[in-house]
């Protein structure tokens, strides 16, 4: 700095000192006077029962007021940490349902599955980066790819029930084509105490009709099932991509044609499309056993 930019320096800070001075002496008769109320104010809370109860109690409420508002204010800022933390412990408490579900998949009790079938998936969780809800064809983006072991094909729940199926992936992210898109189908199942004691499935098929978000169609079911409103929609054993007795969501209503053999049966879906932020990437560890055995058989 040249001396002359440092005598201006200096000369610019006297100045502003200077004016700051004099503001506080043409107020220094406000502050006086806030220094004499508070004197006061000591002085009859000091020598007046009345008025130091009221104050201790004011200052008590106020006091407890400002420790809550504090303590909101740090649980809303740990809320991140708290929400990957649940994710994380939701993940092995999938996996355990998941297994305890698939170590015995027939009601029947006459078959049972060895440990290999039953632990065969894993689960990954991913963040939703983007989403859409109100398209024909809705696709939501995840922050994970192929570097993380995503690969097409591969299932996609949430924490209330089924979300899609990835379509494709790059290193860091991949798209997954919601169960909002008018090529995806999922085998579902209806789920009841009268199925179960009469010891039937209600085996049928869950498209989106491209309308309300929040529904989902069930068709292929016979008409003569003991199905009401109510009842739990869940993923049939015909899936190789989610569990079974994942949630798809609850019926809602239930219609049929004079000449039709099946029901149409519309679903309220469990998972909110609008909301959406933790997802959890399913892994089969079966599955490419079970294609190349089939493959196989289409080619003989």
């Amino acid at each position: 700095m040249s001396p002359d930019n440092y005598r201006n320096l200096i000369s610019s800070v006297k100045k502003k000192m200077s004016q700051l001075l004099q503001l506080f002496y043409r107020i220094r008769h406000f502050f006086l006077f806030i220094f004499f109320e508070l004197i006061s104010i000591w002085l009859l809370v000091q020598n007046n029962n009345y008025w130091g109860v009221s104050y201790f109690n004011s200052s008590n409420y106020y006091i407890a007021k400002s420790l809550e508002a504090n303590r909101s204010l740090t649980e809303y800022i740990d809320l991140k940490d708290v929400n990957k933390s649940l994710v994380t412990e939701n993940i092995d408490l999938k996996k355990r349902l998941v297994r305890f579900q698939q170590s015995d998949t027939n009601p029947t009790g006459l078959y049972k599955p060895d440990s290999v079938f039953a632990n065969r998936f894993d689960f990954k969780v991913a963040k939703v980066v983007k989403n859409t809800v109100n398209l024909t064809n809705n696709y939501l983006t995840i922050n994970m790819g192929s570097l993380d072991g995503i690969e097409p094909g591969m299932g996609v729940i949430g924490p209330q029930g089924i979300v899609g199926q990835v379509k494709s992936c790059s290193e860091h992210f991949s798209i997954v084509y919601s169960i909002l898109h008018s090529r995806f189908s999922v085998s579902s199942e209806v789920l009841n105490q009268k199925l179960q004691e009469e010891q039937v499935q209600a085996l049928g098929v869950g498209k989106w009709d491209g309308s309300n978000p929040r529904y989902f169609k069930l068709t292929t079911i016979d008409r003569f099932k003991p199905i009401i409103k109510g009842d739990s929609v869940v993923t049939s054993e015909q899936n190789s991509i989610f569990p079974s007795k994942t949630m798809v969501g609850k019926v809602s209503e239930i219609k049929v044609g004079k000449d039709n053999a099946f029901f149409d049966i519309d679903v309220k879906l469990s998972t909110d499309f609008s909301s959406i932020t933790y997802v959890y990437v399913v892994e089969n560890r079966l599955t490419t056993e079970q294609k190349r055995l089939e493959e196989s058989i289409t080619e003989n």
